[in-house]
C-alpha cells in the first residue's frame, strides 16, 4: 500500500492507545465520513447528494498537529495548512480536524472543526463540554480578522460550525445535541430580521456499539458501525452494503490499521490484567506466610516475586 497520510501518522507514533486516537482522526477525515456528518448535521447540506457534498468540501483538511500529504483520491483527503489557532495571550488550540465546505448554491463558505471525544462526562473531563464548544466557536471566530475579513466588514464573516462526536455512551444515550446564539426581542418591536446563524455547536452522542441495537438515527448508526470492535472484513462490508461507501485505498487502509490498533489494545489490556491477578496472587501468598521458595515452586517466577514485594514495602 503506498504511503498515505495515514501511515505517516502512524509511523509517528509508538504508544498503541496514540495510535489508535490518532487513526481515528484520519478515518473520520475521509471525505466520505466527512459528507455524511455534513448531511446529517448541517442544514444547508440535508438535500444534497453525497457526491455532491463530497466534492464541496474544500481541499485544505487539517488533521491534529501533523501535516497532511495530498490524498490518492478526491475521495481522500488533501493538501494542508495549518491546524494551530495560536493568538496572543489566548494560548494554543489544536484542533482534530479542520476543513471548509461551500453551499454554492447559496454562496455560503462554512469553517468546520470537528473533535473526537472518549467521554463528554464532565466527571471525567474535569469541565463541562458545552463550554469548551462556545470557546471553539469564538476561536473560530476571532481567528477570521484579517484572515476572512479586514478592518470593519464583519458582514464578510463566514459561518463556523464546531462538531463533537461524542463516544461511550449508555445504551439510551444516542443523539444530537446544538448548541446557538438565539436572538429575541424583549422589548418593542423587533428591528431586523437578520439571522443569528453565525456560529452553531454540534454534538453527536454515539454508544458502545457491542450489545445494543441500531440507532434510529442513520448517522449515529453509521458513525458506530465505524467505530466498533468490529472486525476490518465485516466492517467494510457494512459499510459499503448498508451506507454506499467505496473502499477506496485509503478508507479501507485507515479500517485495516484501526481494527489491528484495536485488536493489539485488546491483547496488551488482557495481558496487564494477567499479570496483575499474578502478582496480586503472589502477594496473598507472601501475607499467608509462604515462603519465597515455596512460592516459586508453584509457577511464578523470581522477578515476579520480587515485584510483589517490592509493590508489598511500598504499600506497607
Amino acid at each position: 500500500m503506498p504511503d498515505t497520510n495515514l501511515a505517516q501518522a502512524i509511523e509517528a507514533t509508538n504508544d498503541a492507545g496514540s495510535a489508535y486516537d490518532a487513526n481515528i482522526k484520519y478515518l473520520l477525515a475521509d471525505k466520505q465520513i466527512l459528507a455524511r456528518i455534513l448531511k446529517y448535521t448541517i442544514k444547508e447540506f440535508q438535500d444534497m447528494e453525497i457526491p455532491d457534498i463530497i466534492n464541496s468540501i474544500g481541499d485544505d483538511i487539517e488533521i491534529g498537529s501533523r501535516p497532511v500529504d495530498p490524498g490518492l483520491s478526491n475521495l481522500g483527503q488533501v493538501k494542508r495548512t495549518d491546524t494551530e489557532d495560536n493568538v496572543p495571550g489566548e494560548g494554543k488550540i489544536i484542533y482534530d480536524i479542520r476543513f471548509t465546505a461551500y453551499h454554492l448554491q447559496d454562496e455560503i463558505k462554512f469553517l468546520i472543526n470537528l473533535e473526537a471525544q472518549k467521554s463528554s462526562d464532565p466527571k471525567k473531563l474535569g469541565y463541562h463540554l458545552e463550554n469548551r464548544i462556545v470557546f471553539y466557536l469564538a476561536r473560530m471566530i476571532s481567528a477570521q480578522k484579517q484572515t476572512e475579513f479586514f478592518r470593519s466588514d464583519y458582514d464578510s464573516l463566514k459561518r463556523v460550525r464546531s462538531i463533537w462526536i461524542c463516544q461511550g455512551n449508555e445504551e439510551n444515550g444516542d443523539s444530537i445535541e446544538e448548541i446557538s446564539l438565539d436572538k429575541k426581542t424583549v422589548y418593542g418591536n423587533p428591528e431586523s430580521t437578520y439571522g443569528t446563524d453565525l456560529v452553531k455547536g454540534i454534538i453527536i452522542n454515539i454508544r458502545n456499539r457491542e450489545n445494543v441495537k441500531s440507532s434510529q438515527n442513520i448517522l449515529i448508526s453509521m458513525l458506530e458501525d465505524l467505530l466498533s470492535q468490529t472486525d476490518s472484513e465485516q466492517k467494510k462490508r457494512i459499510l459499503t452494503e448498508e451506507y454506499g461507501m467505496i473502499m477506496t485505498t485509503e478508507l479501507e487502509g485507515r479500517i485495516q490499521t484501526m481494527c489491528n490498533l484495536s485488536e493489539n489494545i485488546r491483547d496488551t489490556a488482557i495481558e496487564e490484567g494477567i499479570e496483575k491477578e499474578r502478582l496480586n496472587a503472589i502477594e496473598r501468598m507472601v501475607n499467608a506466610g509462604f515462603s519465597k521458595e515455596q512460592i516459586i515452586s508453584c509457577g511464578y517466577t523470581e522477578e515476579e516475586f520480587t515485584e510483589a514485594e517490592s509493590l508489598l514495602c511500598a504499600n506497607a
